[in-house]
């Protein structure tokens, strides 16, 4: 990049959204909420990221693949930061990224059970034994059955259709 040049916020943001998320790559770590802030401060460009989780093992690939990802647009004073507070929630995935995830045969989270302001609900109807009607990615059936909280990776349960006997995940609501 030009000395003295440098993008504006939009163009970095479109950059940042070519940035595969390491562990679902049929999404960008924009689309997934987990870039949270793009910032001048003078000359060092500030990107502030929120991971799916404080323990989640891709923190760290994802950090190195945003870094490198504006390095090879010519940007050499780049500061990536971590913020864990506000948690993320499932529900900064915009609706482009949950079709994505369930064309990939990724459940995309339901909308209104992230933990956020409706957590009442959401332990009230978990611990009364109901299971979410979550839907299977590959034939759009309810009959679904959950077979471990944990799926193929941390953020995500394993889940299996009643009707197509298909295994799926279900990106779990945080």
């Amino acid at each position: 990049m030009d000395a003295g040049a440098r993008p504006d916020l939009e163009t970095v943001w479109q950059w940042l959204g070519e940035v595969p998320d390491p562990e679902i790559p049929v999404v960008s770590v924009v689309e997934l909420g987990i870039v949270r802030e793009v910032a001048w401060d003078g000359e060092e460009l500030v990107v502030t990221l929120t991971p799916t989780y404080s323990g989640c093992p891709a923190t760290g690939v994802i950090e190195l693949d945003v870094e490198t990802a504006l390095r090879s647009h010519g940007l050499h004073d780049v500061k990536v930061r971590r913020r864990i507070s506000p948690a993320w929630t499932t529900d900064w995935i915009g609706p482009e990224a949950r079709e994505k995830l369930r064309a990939f045969g990724i459940a995309p989270p339901i909308d209104g059970t992230a933990a956020d302001g409706r957590l009442a609900a959401r332990a009230a109807k978990l611990a009364s034994g109901s299971n979410l009607a979550i839907a299977c990615p590959r034939c759009g059936s309810k009959r679904t059955q959950s077979v471990s909280r944990f799926g193929s990776t941390p953020c995500k349960a394993s889940y299996r259709c009643e009707d197509c006997l298909e295994p799926f995940d279900y990106f779990k609501c945080l």
